[in-house]
């Protein structure tokens, strides 16, 4: 199934009114600020959406939303992810329904599966949506994880999985999935500092938090990688690494949305039990986004 999306693709935030509705309008904009900047993709509804507290039906507004705006342009990557396989497949069949370019589909949470319970639920979404699957492996969110033979079997098994989602921190599973998957088999890091480096080894982006911060240079940024340019690469890794590391000083996306709160794009307003940053972190990063005129 032919899907080659590659670079920056971001993890767009969700943005909210002081009445915990969505703000629409702030969502129209970030979409706007993503297509201006040369985002190579876009994931809706994902973890840093905050999708474990929206609706169903926001979490469908959503994705619809973004495939009007986005008109084609770029690919929308849909969230559809479960801890209940029926009901993957329910939100995977939805986004196919929506117009989604492909599902994000998470590793089940909480209740733990083995490797051989976490296989078959992929087999299950996979054989009953025809739309391309990105695998996203976070074991440190879901309390279990893909182990890199079970994403080499499912991309070896079935041709609709087509990407993974890498974010288990460790440069040894990339290097596994992409010695042992097809070539066209498409690796995604979920972690924006080992990205480039994914990159140099034969990956193929990243599924981003700091880009909605800094959509163009990151974008940038996996192009060099992409590239091989490792001296391009090296200069805007570490222009940013400080701010990446910043990302991920509290729970995702508390800081990248503050950040964007204050680069005037959302308000800062989230959905418990996610809240406001600590005041001593919350100082450490307007000072990064001082330091790089972004603020």
């Amino acid at each position: 199934m032919a899907f080659t999306l590659k670079g920056s693709i971001v993890a767009i935030v969700t943005p909210f009114l002081e009445t915990g509705e969505i703000d629409w309008n702030a969502f129209d904009k970030l979409i706007d600020f993503h297509l201006n900047n040369k985002t190579d993709g876009i994931v809706v509804c994902g973890t840093t959406g905050e999708t474990p507290t929206l609706t169903d039906e926001e979490d469908e507004a959503l994705v619809a939303r973004a495939v009007e705006i986005i008109n084609g342009k770029i690919p929308v990557i849909a969230g559809s992810g479960s801890n209940c396989t029926e009901t993957a497949i329910k939100k995977t069949q939805k986004a196919k329904e929506l117009g989604a370019d492909a599902a994000l589909v998470v590793v089940p949470y909480y209740n733990k599966p083995t490797q051989k319970g976490i296989y078959n639920h992929f087999k299950a979404v996979t054989e009953a949506v025809d739309i391309p699957i990105v695998l996203y492996n976070v074991p440190s969110r879901t309390g279990a994880g893909l182990t890199p033979e079970t994403v080499v079997r499912l991309a070896n098994d079935f041709e609709r999985v087509v990407a993974v989602k890498e974010a288990a921190g460790e440069m040894s599973y990339f290097t596994e999935i992409i010695a042992n998957t097809p070539d066209d088999f498409l690796v995604y890091s979920g972690d924006d500092f080992l990205a480039s480096s994914a990159n140099l080894l034969g990956a193929d982006g990243c599924i981003s938090v700091i880009a909605n911060l800094i959509p163009e240079d990151f974008h940038l940024l996996m192009k060099a990688s992409l590239e091989g340019d490792a001296a391009l690469t090296r200069n805007l890794f570490y222009k940013y690494h400080n701010l990446m590391d910043l990302c991920f000083i509290e729970s995702n996306p508390i800081p990248a949305k503050t950040a964007l709160a204050e680069m005037g794009l959302i308000k800062e307003v989230f959905r418990q039990p996610l809240c406001r940053m600590d005041e001593g972190n919350k100082k450490q990063l307007l000072e990064e986004l001082k330091t790089l005129g972004l603020i």
